[in-house]
This record gives C-alpha cells, structure tokens and sequence, in this order.
C-alpha cells in the first residue's frame, strides 16, 4: 500500500516538474515572440528572454513592467497617421497677402480680406482669378 502511494507521488510530482518545465519554456517562447514584435534591438530580445528564463513567472511580470508598450505596427500607423496630418495641414494654402491657413473654398481671406477666387456667373463653382472662363462651365469670368 505505501509503496502504491509512494509510486503514485512520484508519478504526481514527475508530472508536476515536467508541467512547470513546459510552462517555463512557454513563457519564455511567448516573451521572445513578443518582443520581436516591439523592437528590432537583438540585445533587447536577448535580454528579455533571459530575463523570463531566469525568473520564471517573476521574470515574466518584470518583463511586462519594462517592454516598449506599442509594437512596431502599431507605432508605424502612428507615424503614418501623423505624416498624413502633417501632409494634409500643409497641402492647405495660404493665403498669398498675409500667409494665414486658407480653406480651399475661401472666396476671401478672412484676415486681410484679399480677393482670392471670383464665383462663376453661370454655374456658382468657385474660379480662380487667373482665369478667363470658368473651368466648369466655360463661361466667361469677370
């Protein structure tokens, strides 16, 4: 009877070892893939996986504590977001007498009043004042 209880513990604890050995090296699998997903620094990656291979479950809440908290996709759209706001804040025009920041519908700048587009007689569209008809309609602009 003892030595089925004995075989039996030892079955439980072998089980039990080979469990927190595979969840080791889970853990330190999962933290290698996650970080390759954050940066691009070898000594970074290298350092966080050895940093859950040494401490286990501590190493891993350590390693959450410390890695960048946006992955590099994410802070890519961040910076393509960004670019596309600066691109579109800067394809606006300006206005050519006291530079202010003009719509693109603006028939005057509203700070120094300057003339800037002349509305077609025939169809309503805004006409640039360069032009001599208007590019929608073709009638002529005075």
């Amino acid at each position: 009877m003892i030595e089925t209880i004995a075989t039996v513990l030892n079955y439980v604890l072998a089980f039990l070892i080979a469990y927190a050995i595979a969840l080791w090296i889970a853990l330190a699998i999962w933290a290698f893939y996650d970080i390759r997903t954050r940066t691009n620094d070898i000594l970074v990656q290298l350092f966080s996986v050895l940093l859950v291979l040494a401490f286990n479950v501590f190493g891993l809440i350590l390693y959450l504590f410390l890695r960048p908290k946006e992955t590099l996709a994410e802070a890519n759209v961040l910076a393509l977001e960004e670019e596309s706001y600066l691109a579109e804040s800067e394809a606006m025009s300006r206005c050519p007498n006291c530079n202010y920041r003009l719509e693109n519908d603006y028939v005057l700048c509203p700070m120094c009043q300057m003339e800037l587009r002349k509305r077609c007689t025939g169809c309503r569209n805004l006409a640039d004042l360069q032009w001599n008809v208007c590019a929608y309609c073709g009638t002529p602009v005075h």
